[in-house]
């Protein structure tokens, strides 16, 4: 019986270079993903929304992208 690593290898191995980088890429990413937010970081997502809200949610920043 195969593990997990060893049946991605076989997978990987046999399919052709440009879909062995996407798959690369692709795990690349799914670990830096998982890296990018430090464990408790959604705790400052209220502070964010306010810091958003106090800076751009003006009715001068409003008028100013009205238009594009």
């Amino acid at each position: 019986m195969s593990t997990l690593p060893q049946t991605l290898f076989t997978e990987i191995e046999s399919a052709p270079e440009p879909v062995q980088r996407e798959v690369l890429d692709f795990v690349v990413f799914l670990k830096t993903r998982g890296a990018a937010a430090p464990e408790g970081a959604e705790s400052l997502l209220p502070l964010a929304g306010r810091a958003w809200d106090a800076d751009w949610s003006t009715p001068e920043e409003d008028a100013a992208w009205r238009d594009l």
